[in-house]
């Protein structure tokens, strides 16, 4: 197999990795609760933190409901896809600096990680959508909190971006499917 037959066999496989950010929806669900309660700010973001801790079993779940592999490891890319996935983890220090010297952009900084992380995956699953979504929604990350809006508004706008980038790699998804079929 060559490089772009194993990108497909891997987008075909995990559906595009759909269970994952159908998982991160429901994260950033919570989030958007947690920082609409009237809680302190330092508590919130300590909520917003813990509640990443369930992101991998609910993909989990959710992989199994879509009926698409999470992993596979007979693929020569699979490791790729871990690597891709806990290099994300590198700019976590950001996220720390922001809870101990400005708690108030703490889920901007988290935000903006979470929605860059996700541009490399336009490679690994050849899926253009990952290539449109991941910048715009990062900056508008950034602009929004720029310009004040709430913070439970961020994370309603990761919702929003998630929920689009899904849709597209689905319609991405069963386009590639009808075409090999």
């Amino acid at each position: 197999m060559n490089i772009d037959e194993l990108r497909y066999d891997l987008s075909k496989r995990s559906k595009n990795g759909i269970g994952f950010l159908m998982s991160a929806v429901v994260i950033w669900t919570i989030i958007t609760i947690i920082f609409v309660i009237d809680l302190e700010i330092n508590t919130q973001n300590i909520f917003m933190f813990i509640t990443t801790g369930i992101m991998f079993p609910i993909a989990l779940l959710f992989s199994n409901l879509i009926n698409a592999e999470w992993k596979q490891d007979d693929s020569p890319l699979s490791i790729l896809g871990l690597i891709l996935n806990v290099a994300q983890f590198i700019y976590f220090p950001l996220v720390f600096w922001a809870f101990l010297y400005e708690p108030t952009t703490m889920l901007m900084v988290f935000a903006i990680i979470t929605a860059a992380h996700l541009f490399p995956y336009g490679w690994f699953y050849n899926a253009k959508p990952y290539y449109f979504i991941a910048p715009v929604l990062s900056v508008l990350i950034l602009v929004l909190n720029s310009l004040d809006f709430p913070l439970w508004s961020l994370s309603t706008t990761m919702i929003i971006g998630l929920i689009l980038l899904i849709s597209l790699l689905f319609i991405n998804y069963k386009k590639r499917v009808e075409r090999h079929t």
